[in-house]
């Protein structure tokens, strides 16, 4: 009986377990069930955590990382952009269907003996699936960041009374490409959506050619010369010129150009008639007397450069030369030496023929400040790339080695005032000075020509002055030499 007993009991036991693990299963495979209906631990979507959501909580999540709005610092400003304003949306119904098949690719019983078991299952991870418009986004750049918020540099300004300029302020701009890259990476982080963007920073602007203007026109005025001057300055880098002429410190037009004594300004078209028309292997005379002319501007050495071009017309020669590249109020009708006959009588140019002007130009050798400013211009374009008016004038007879002969012979001209008394020591200044006196015995006429080579930059400076009564050096030499120095440091900012 003591058996039959023991037995009955210990079925009842197992049926009582038998039924316990099967209420234990069916609970388990109702969990597992409804594990498996959402992601599985360890589950990131985008980056975005989504272990125990349903798809439709975890598509909810994700528009609500990737649509809110990245905060974006540039210099002092902060604002926000809105992904879906520069084109920027997420594939959602892509990557879900990615998190799906892991979530359910897998065999349902080997998930649920890993359930059982509590294994926990592998991490994994479901990329961006986005897409994002880099047109609209440089578009969104440039209007509404770097439009609003990117600072010019700040020319520098001349101050009033001098010959200086208060230095400028550089400037920023965004960097474009950089902040592509950036604000892309950000829209695309589900953490990281605050962002500083770079910019690139500009040289403070060099004073702007009016402004140049200006001051040269202040130190004229609130200088002592109270005579004519006519000013002409180019840069030989961008061909910008600044023209000018001002009588008694008032502005009167230069259109057409004033006429002015040429005085020993005229021996740079000689010299330049004489390469024209003679090419550059110079024998030993030739070389020194040209080398006199410019050295201590010996007018015996120019009458025989004169006579070398032709003994009977060489000033013709040297004058035709001038017209044939347009400069037509610049001529030479006879030799140095007194006496010397007038081989172009009463010669009529634009530049001599103003009647509002008057500035007493010597009958045989007239030119204007712009013409000689353009043809030392000329010169300069020719040696650097064989360009310019002599140069296509006379396309078989100038050659860069020809212009470069002529700005060698304009450096023996070492006077050391007027222009050159205005730039630092040791500036190269091919120029030529020039001032004589008059019919009357008095000196009224003053001039220089030059090329300066400066570090900021190469100009051409033409300066011509007539006083009716006297010029006097000690008043025009000074005016020469502030309006070089105001040139020469618009030039050279950084270098002051």
């Amino acid at each position: 009986m003591r058996n039959r007993n023991t037995n009955t009991i210990l079925r009842g036991v197992s049926i009582l377990f038998l039924i316990g693990a099967f209420v234990i299963t069916v609970f388990s495979l109702i969990a597992y069930s409804r594990q498996r209906n959402t992601y599985p631990s360890g589950m990131t979507i985008a980056g975005v955590p989504v272990d125990g959501l349903a798809p439709a909580e975890a598509s909810q999540r994700l528009l609500e990382v990737y649509t809110s709005p990245i905060e974006v610092k540039y210099n002092e400003a902060v604002f926000h952009i809105d992904p879906g304003a520069v084109g920027f949306t997420i594939d959602v119904e892509t990557m879900l269907a990615a998190a799906d098949l892991t979530r359910t690719g897998g065999s349902f019983w080997g998930g649920f003996w890993d359930y059982i078991w509590n294994r926990t299952p592998p991490e994994s991870n479901i990329p961006l699936s986005a897409t994002i418009s880099e047109e609209r986004l440089r578009e969104f750049l440039q209007n509404e960041i770097a439009s609003r918020y990117d600072t010019p540099p700040a020319p520098a300004q001349p101050i009033p009374g001098g010959t200086t300029f208060l230095p400028g302020a550089p400037g920023q701009t965004l960097d474009l490409d950089r902040a592509l890259a950036i604000i892309t990476t950000a829209l695309r982080s589900p953490a990281n959506r605050s962002v500083a963007l770079t910019f690139n920073e500009t040289i403070a602007a060099r004073p702007t050619a009016e402004n140049l203007e200006i001051l040269l026109k202040q130190i004229v005025s609130t200088s002592e010369f109270d005579g004519l001057i006519g000013f002409y300055m180019m840069d030989l880098q961008t061909g910008q010129e600044i023209h000018f002429a001002m009588n008694n410190k008032q502005e009167v037009i230069t259109e057409p150009d004033i006429a002015f004594t040429a005085s020993s300004t005229i021996k740079l078209p000689i010299l330049t008639s004489y390469l024209v028309n003679y090419g550059t292997n110079l024998d030993a005379q030739t070389t020194d007397a040209i080398t006199r002319v410019f050295r201590v501007s010996d007018n015996s050495a120019t009458d025989l450069i004169l006579e070398r071009i032709d003994p009977n017309n060489g000033p013709i020669i040297v004058t035709q030369n001038m017209d044939a590249i347009g400069l037509t109020s610049t001529y030479i009708s006879g030799m140095f030496f007194l006496g010397a006959p007038n081989l172009i009588p009463g010669r009529v140019t634009p530049g001599n023929s103003r009647a509002d002007i008057f500035t007493d130009p010597d009958p045989y050798s007239q030119t204007t400040p712009s013409e000689m400013g353009i043809l030392l211009a000329d010169i300069y374009q020719c040696v650097q790339n064989g360009g310019g008016a002599l140069a296509a004038a006379f396309p078989d007879k100038v050659t860069p080695a020809t212009c470069q002969l002529i700005i060698d012979f304009l450096a023996l001209d070492k006077f050391g005032a007027l222009i050159q008394g205005g730039v630092p020591d040791g500036t190269l200044v091919p120029h030529k000075h020039g001032f004589v006196l008059s019919r009357d015995g008095v000196m009224h006429d003053i001039s220089d020509v030059g090329i300066i080579y400066s570090p900021g930059g190469n100009f051409v400076l033409s300066i011509y002055t007539y006083h009716p009564a006297q010029n006097i050096w000690d008043i025009t030499n000074p005016l020469f030499v502030n309006l070089t120095q105001a040139v020469y440091n618009y030039f050279n900012i950084s270098a002051q």
